[in-house]
């Protein structure tokens, strides 16, 4: 009953988010502040992530391949279809719900504790609108992330085979550029922006309704980091079900 009730809690949040705008040259500031923060703050974990992985990713598949009538450009192929499916919107999403998601968590927290939101609703701010609104707008731009990162995967790929003498350059690049699906990247950015609306809310909810003291904060940081990575492990489930079955 406690997790139906955490539902319900949830939409209801959602609903009140939307309600009661703030201001418009205050929102647009807190836009910014937002995109800075959860946006531009996170791209140097990504790209280093992404180019590594992509490049053990490549290699793994190369090590793999000991029939001599499989023809090398699969590498680049398998590399390509693992990046663009599922690493880099998928794996890249968990990692940023650590990463964002107990960032918003804590900084919402922090504010619940110390009793800023209740100041914020005496002076007759909807406080969820203040809060919240703007990371959701911010992480609109979470597509850009995970296309920099489908980038770096697939460079970092190229990279570790060719220089690590697994396979050719031109086999790599024509494994990457076979049999390729146009749809694949509609299907990824749309996974995108889910998991962009999961990572802005998720966490957010954590943090607005935790109750308690600092030690709370760090509680509701964890919770947050684990019912965010869930939540899109199944958000995944189904959009892959009903995108690609």
């Amino acid at each position: 009953m406690k997790y139906f009730s955490e539902i319900g809690t949830y939409f209801l949040m959602l609903g009140q988010v939307l309600r009661r705008p703030t201001k418009s040259s205050v929102m647009r500031e807190l836009i910014f502040k937002e995109i800075d923060e959860l946006i531009l703050n996170s791209l140097g974990i990504v790209i280093f992530i992404s180019f590594f992985v992509g490049g053990v990713v490549s290699i793994q598949t190369a090590l793999n391949i000991n029939n001599p009538l499989i023809p090398e450009m699969l590498v680049g192929y398998a590399t390509r279809q693992s990046v663009i499916l599922e690493f880099a919107p998928t794996f890249i999403s968990i990692i940023m719900a650590g990463k964002i998601g107990s960032f918003i968590t804590s900084s919402i927290g922090s504010m619940r504790v110390t009793e800023q939101i209740d100041a914020l609703e005496v002076m007759g701010i909807n406080s969820l609108n203040y809060l919240v609104f703007p990371k959701i707008i911010a992480l609109l731009l979470y597509p850009f992330i995970i296309g920099m990162a489908m980038f770096l995967g697939i460079f970092g790929g190229w990279f570790a085979s060719t220089y690590g003498g697994f396979t050719s350059s031109a086999a790599f690049i024509e494994g990457v550029q076979s049999n390729f699906i146009t749809f694949h990247l509609t299907y990824a950015f749309i996974k995108s922006l889910v998991f962009a609306f999961i990572l802005a809310t998720v966490p957010s909810f954590q943090g607005y309704y935790m109750k308690g003291g600092a030690l709370e904060v760090g509680k509701a940081s964890t919770y947050s980091f684990v019912w965010t990575s869930v939540i899109i492990i199944l958000a995944n489930y189904v959009i892959t079900t009903l995108l690609l079955s």
